[in-house]
């Protein structure tokens, strides 16, 4: 088990953030080692046949059952980073910082392997190659899906940053996953095979929503350096799906057909453009749609990065309810 005790400054310091290439790194992973992730064999099915030669410095550095390059999966500085801006700080990494995670990934041995040797030995070309091959891979396996997976992520950072104002600490590790234990300023986290513990002095904790990571937990909370936990994003189960959710009858045959097909959706916080692609309806239909629900108080709206979500009511959800 592996525990890390808070200080009072601690506790005002727990940050949300994703990272587009810390979710590059976890679905090579997921690709790699299928198992138990079931929930995204509609993934898996569309994207292994298209993946080629272009992409196998990234593969070979992510193989099956061993730890992730460090600085694959870096910290995130934004709440909402950019793909570009995270390879430009990848490409900009010191070779002495791209050796020692080379190292520690490799484990007791130290001996890098295959791509991770080549990056080990000549970093300056090779971390040029795998920046290309990160490129490609985001191209062929994420980027169709990203704005669906981008609302997810910012839907997140929205209910998450929100228990944390009004539940604390208490609030936000109650359901972020089934491994963690909040009690006494503490965070206890099960799946750990070892017993280890730390006590935070003034780093604070980013925690980092994934689609990838499911269903498991990727933390780094090793001294010195900022722990992160990156944890499984909420509705993840929501993502592949296809078709959208009946319209609830009685509902609509008061509010109207679209007005309650669109409140049906939001069990998550979404934007007009994932709404109409869920739905079918037109961009402007759904933005016309959802200020009619925002002025009658059913709906709020939340400003993440550079998305507008929408998000039901405590009053939607007692109509929806009834």
């Amino acid at each position: 088990m592996l525990t890390l005790a808070f200080s009072a400054y601690d506790l005002t310091s727990i940050r949300f953030a994703y990272s587009p290439l810390r979710e590059v790194a976890a679905s090579v992973r997921a690709l790699r080692a299928p198992a138990g992730r079931s929930l995204h064999l509609p993934w898996f099915e569309r994207v292994r046949p298209r993946l080629g030669a272009d992409v196998a410095p990234l593969l070979d550095l992510v193989p099956a059952g061993t730890c992730i390059p460090d600085f694959l999966c870096p910290i995130p500085t934004t709440p909402v980073p950019d793909l570009a801006a995270e390879l430009s700080a990848l490409r900009a990494l010191p070779h002495e910082v791209i050796r020692g995670d080379l190292k520690r990934a490799a484990g007791r041995s130290g001996r890098p392997a295959g791509a991770a040797r080549e990056l080990y030995e000549n970093p300056a070309p090779a971390l040029e190659r795998l920046a290309r091959a990160v490129e490609a891979y985001w191209r062929l396996a994420i980027a169709p899906h990203w704005p669906r997976m981008r609302a997810l992520l910012e839907g997140d950072l929205l209910y998450r940053t929100r228990r944390l104002a009004e539940e604390g600490p208490a609030g936000v590790f109650a359901d972020l996953h089934p491994a963690m234990r909040w009690t006494d300023r503490r965070l206890r986290l099960q799946d750990q095979p070892e017993a280890l513990s730390r006590t935070l002095t003034g780093e604070g904790l980013v925690l980092v929503p994934s689609v990838f990571v499911w269903p498991g937990l990727f933390h780094r909370t090793d001294s010195p350096g900022q722990p992160v936990i990156t944890y499984p994003v909420r509705a993840v189960a929501t993502l592949w799906e296809r078709g959208t959710a009946p319209a609830p009858g009685a509902l609509a045959a008061v509010i109207g057909r679209t007005r309650a097909l669109l409140l049906g959706e939001l069990d998550t916080p979404a934007s007009t453009t994932d709404l109409a692609r869920r739905t079918g309806l037109s961009t402007g239909n759904v933005s016309e749609q959802l200020t009619l629900l925002l002025t009658a108080g059913l709906v709020a709206k939340h400003r993440v990065g550079r998305s507008m979500l929408y998000v039901r009511t405590p009053r939607a959800d007692a109509l929806l309810g009834a």
